[in-house]
């Protein structure tokens, strides 16, 4: 993408390359893209300051000047975030948590004599809790390398995310009191792995989370405007090399 112009600006493939390193991105494509998106728009907010007579000795500040000046959103009222709340209540609930126990036999993902081995000494640690599982606890103390074992292998509360996706897949799936009926490989070795109580979330109430509505509504304003506002300026400009109609949502940098 070269031989962009805004106005009387040149925007040079080099300072394209420059700025994609604070646009990441899926593929180098698409950094360059939000790159030069950024830099048509900066280039319009500094003409615009030009013609305010807004004197900055920083580029950033006069654009942030500008910003500031020409893009004024007021917050949401109180009957618009309580809409917004009940028509999204989904988005405003507490995670789901479960209470779960582990045994690891650590292995290194790449060490294959060692995993088998693990594997195997998991499955015989299922049998065994099959038919009794009060020892779980005792075999945790015995073999697992987690620091859980101090806590006869109990891992607590345990939400979406806090642990590798295998794991997680057994966490939430396996019935409260339920013993993984596998062994359980992740990258840090295999586990046998027990869930011992099931914590639904619940949806919050307006009142915890009025302030994140608040936000989010004032953010979504704000993000429309700005882009309405730099439509508007790319509108009235020269512009070529680049087109700023067909750009995703522009964000300030």
């Amino acid at each position: 993408m070269t031989g962009i112009r805004v106005n009387d600006r040149c925007i040079e493939e080099d300072e394209i390359l420059r700025e994609m390193q604070y646009h990441p991105a899926g593929d180098a494509g698409a950094a360059r893209d939000a790159a030069a998106q950024w830099l048509v728009i900066r280039a319009l907010l500094l003409d615009r300051a030009r013609a305010l007579g807004i004197d900055e000795e920083d580029d950033a500040d006069a654009v942030q000047t500008v910003i500031e000046r020409e893009v004024d959103i007021p917050a949401p009222t109180e009957a618009e975030c309580r809409r917004y709340y009940d028509n999204n209540k989904e988005r405003f609930r507490s995670p789901d948590l479960v209470e779960a126990a582990h045994i690891l036999l650590s292995a290194a993902p790449d060490d294959e004599a060692r995993r088998a081995e693990a594997e195997a000494q998991a499955g015989e640690l299922i049998d065994t809790l099959t038919r009794a599982p009060e020892r779980f606890g005792e075999l945790a103390r015995a073999h697992s390398a987690c620091d859980s074992r101090h806590e006869d292998g109990r891992l607590g509360q345990v939400s979406r995310g806090d642990t590798v996706p295998e794991m997680e897949t057994f966490l939430f799936n396996l019935e409260e009191g339920q013993l993984s009926p596998v062994p359980v490989k992740t990258r840090y070795g295999v586990h046998v792995v027990r869930v011992d109580k099931h914590l639904p979330g619940r949806t919050l109430p307006y009142e915890a989370v009025a302030g994140r509505v608040a936000d989010y509504l004032k953010d979504a304003s704000w993000r429309r405007a700005f882009q309405q506002y730099v439509q508007l300026l790319a509108g009235e400009a020269r512009i070529s090399g680049f087109d700023i109609a067909a750009a995703d949502s522009p964000l300030v940098q």
